[in-house]
């Protein structure tokens, strides 16, 4: 039987319809073999994965489109903390059915996303399942070789910095779960929307991918809360850190709530899902790299210091007392 001759199944036409138009890079092959070819050229790949599952990741009437740019949003932020930049990504969904109302949208998000963050399709499979909803995604990135930025590397003396905004992911969950937050914003819908939509498609840092790789000594994502991840950061490095909590850059809508005692500051430093990233960058490169953020227009601030020693990150109030954090990250376990 020639391949045209071939029955199409349920998985392939699926592929085909909603996949296929994705999968631009050469190496893909046009999804029709069974694995993807990527050039290295000189480079280092960089590869992560992660899964986000129903029910643990995000809510069962979550829309389709912001599922896709999570799931391919939250690797890209792995693969910019790494210094490098977006290569392509293969897809693993597995699906209780295949629901053209949902998979519209959601292969048109994705493919959106996998344009403008140049990161294409290149392969992946396509399961049935009784259980939750799981979308898993595997990312490459590029380096020039030996420049992928650690964990490990930060040293005693160096400045902390993380981009954007801590804590709203967080709050949009409690808002789409109807928690204290929800009740805290009940009449306002601008403020829950900020929250929820923080919550539902982060923001990778790509654009700043160059600055990092060029001036951090260590960085990571911070995907299970700043305090946690911090915490990582400084283990792998052989380090401590201190903290001016007044200094961790909070959206104005995060603000408000803490102002009014809503909320306190370990639900921020604590909650997850932020997907903004945390760098050790030497004092002698603190005005490269923050010229360089100016550029890339990533917003950066710096939260504190690293010091000699294995203890905990230290986390000080504005009257230089240390807090003392219940809760340092989210856990699945």
């Amino acid at each position: 039987m020639t391949q045209s001759d071939k029955p199409i199944s349920g998985e392939d036409s699926l592929i085909a319809r909603y996949f296929k138009p994705l999968a631009t890079d050469p190496g893909a092959f046009g999804l029709d073999d069974d694995a993807a070819a990527l050039r290295a050229a000189g480079e280092d790949i960089v590869v992560t994965t992660d899964a986000i599952v129903e029910g643990v990741h995000f809510l069962r009437d979550d829309p389709p489109d912001t599922l896709a740019r999570k799931a391919l949003r939250v690797n890209l932020s792995d693969i910019a903390a790494k210094g490098a930049v977006p290569a392509g990504f293969v897809l693993t969904l597995a699906l209780r059915g295949a629901e053209e109302a949902w998979l519209k949208p959601f292969a048109r998000a994705l493919g959106e996303d996998a344009a403008h963050f140049g990161c294409p399709l290149l392969g992946g499979d396509t399961v049935s399942t009784p259980g939750p909803l799981m979308i898993s995604i595997t990312a490459f990135g590029r380096v020039p070789q030996g420049t992928m930025v650690h964990r490990a590397g930060a040293q005693a003396g160096d400045r902390v910095f993380v981009t954007g905004t801590i804590g709203d992911a967080a709050l949009g969950l409690d808002v789409l779960r109807g928690g204290p937050v929800a009740a805290a914003l009940a009449d306002d819908v601008v403020g829950r929307d900020f929250f929820a939509a923080r919550y539902r498609v982060p923001q990778p840092r790509n654009a700043l991918a160059k600055a990092v790789r060029t001036h951090a000594s260590a960085a990571m994502d911070v995907s299970d809360g700043l305090a946690g991840d911090l915490t990582k950061l400084c283990a792998a490095s052989g380090v401590a850190a201190v903290i001016n909590v007044t200094s961790i850059p909070l959206s104005s809508a995060a603000a408000a709530l803490l102002a009014r005692k809503a909320i306190d500051i370990e639900t921020l430093v604590a909650g997850g899902d932020d997907y903004e990233l945390l760098c050790a960058v030497p004092s002698d490169h603190v005005d490269a790299f923050l010229r360089d953020a100016r550029q890339a227009k990533v917003a950066v601030t710096a939260i504190g210091g690293l010091i000699a020693g294995l203890s905990p990150p230290s986390f000080l109030d504005g009257q230089g007392r240390e807090l003392k954090l219940k809760r340092l990250s989210y856990s699945h376990f």
